[in-house]
């Protein structure tokens, strides 16, 4: 056998070894401000098909407006799309800092969970390992009866 000891529940609790799990993203939503949870909002609705379909279409349409209507009808002409292209990078301009906002959040919270997942690997490590410590135990206690009871077995066949 080891030269571990086996560890009680209570003293599993003693040690703080064996912590309640915690849930992180309950936890993470609490943390947010509300302006953390429009960035984080943002971010997951511009990083949506929807949302590439939605600039997809106005694109075209734009663009198709602006090239195939008659010319008396075109509000943002051909070939230079200035008010399009003016649009588009203001668009941009304001997105990107949102979406690194948000990332950088979702960033934060993914270390979170890996370490709650972290904290809860080492609980499980520790209670199997103690579960096997009982085990190992309980084998040596029953090859100690086995031989127990061979030797008795032995003592009256010799009377």
């Amino acid at each position: 056998m080891s030269d571990k000891r086996l560890l009680t529940h209570e003293e599993l609790k003693k040690e703080k070894l064996h912590k309640p799990i915690r849930n992180i993203n309950v936890e993470h939503k609490k943390s947010l401000t509300r302006l953390e949870r429009l960035a984080v909002w943002i971010t997951d609705k511009v990083g949506s098909m929807g949302f590439f379909i939605i600039i997809f279409v106005w694109t075209i349409i734009w663009l198709g407006w602006n090239t195939l209507t008659p010319k008396e009808l075109r509000f943002d002409p051909f070939p230079a799309f200035v008010l399009w292209l003016f649009i588009s990078n203001m668009l941009q301009i304001f997105l990107m800092p949102l979406i690194m906002i948000g990332q950088n959040l979702q960033g934060r919270h993914a270390e979170a969970r890996a370490e709650s997942d972290f904290d809860i690997n080492v609980k499980a490590e520790m209670e199997i390992e103690t579960i096997l410590l009982h085990l190992e135990q309980q084998n040596e206690l029953m090859l100690k009866i086995l031989h127990h009871l061979e030797d008795e077995s032995r003592e009256l066949r010799k009377n």
